[in-house]
């Protein structure tokens, strides 16, 4: 069964442009595990523009309470705070992602050319810590090697490229998908496990379930974007329910 992680940054963004403590971050969690939804996502960055740490801690504090086992997972660049927040709540999962300086959002997985000894140690530390880690590549063979001999335990692919060629339909999105279910293919062979994440909507999901060996899909900005028309928990079925349907 694929597990669907919901991303709460958004709700942290609207929250952050009025002030105060509305939406709920917690509440907003609390409503997508209600849903069904089995991990709940964060990416607490450097500016602290959504998600702030104090959000990471109260969500940790949170699921353990919630009666069913709900995977926490943290998204970020290898930066001393993050990883310091990272050791101090000990969650399922830490997805290191690159960071470009002023972007909006993520643009790319990590180059295959990054020396393994920036990440090495701090995936050794986290992994002593039992923590899962995942690291956020393009889907091409060389940053997938790149991943594996650092001893990730998952990579997630980038799926932005697939949601753009999924646009065009056809020949295109089905192109884009086989070079997605190659990458998958080889991610397994190399002993790792396989999540993805980036611009995964409804429509292009459909498609996308059937990547062999999919763990997890990690998404926030569409299943968001939908829950102001709809409701947030009514929002988190509709994406479980394609993840269902085979």
């Amino acid at each position: 069964m694929i597990k669907l992680s919901v991303n709460v940054n958004k709700i942290a963004t609207i929250r952050n442009s009025r002030g105060g403590r509305l939406p709920s971050v917690l509440a907003a969690v609390e409503t997508c595990v209600r849903a069904g939804a089995q991990g709940i996502t964060v990416h607490p960055r450097a500016d602290a523009r959504h998600i702030t740490s104090a959000d990471v801690r109260d969500i940790a504090g949170f699921l353990p309470g919630v009666g069913r086992r709900v995977e926490y997972n943290i998204e970020g660049d290898p930066r001393p705070d993050l990883v310091e927040l990272v050791h101090s709540v000990t969650p399922d999962q830490c997805t290191l992602v690159p960071v470009q300086p002023g972007e909006i959002t993520s643009q790319a997985g990590w180059s295959a050319t990054t020396p393994l000894a920036v990440l090495g140690k701090l995936v050794r530390e986290l992994r002593d810590a039992r923590v899962r880690v995942s690291l956020f590549v393009d889907a091409h063979d060389a940053p997938i090697r790149w991943a594996a001999d650092l001893g990730a335990d998952r990579v997630e692919l980038y799926t932005e490229p697939f949601a753009r060629a999924f646009e065009y339909g056809g020949a295109e999105a089905r192109r884009s998908f086989a070079a997605y279910v190659e990458a998958a293919e080889l991610a397994h062979s190399l002993g790792l496990g396989v999540n993805a994440g980036h611009d995964l909507d409804l429509d292009n999901l459909v498609m996308f379930r059937t990547l062999p060996h999919l763990d997890e899909v990690s998404i926030g900005h569409a299943l968001i974007s939908r829950a102001v028309f709809e409701g947030l928990q009514e929002s988190v079925r509709g994406f479980l329910a394609v993840l269902i349907e085979k």
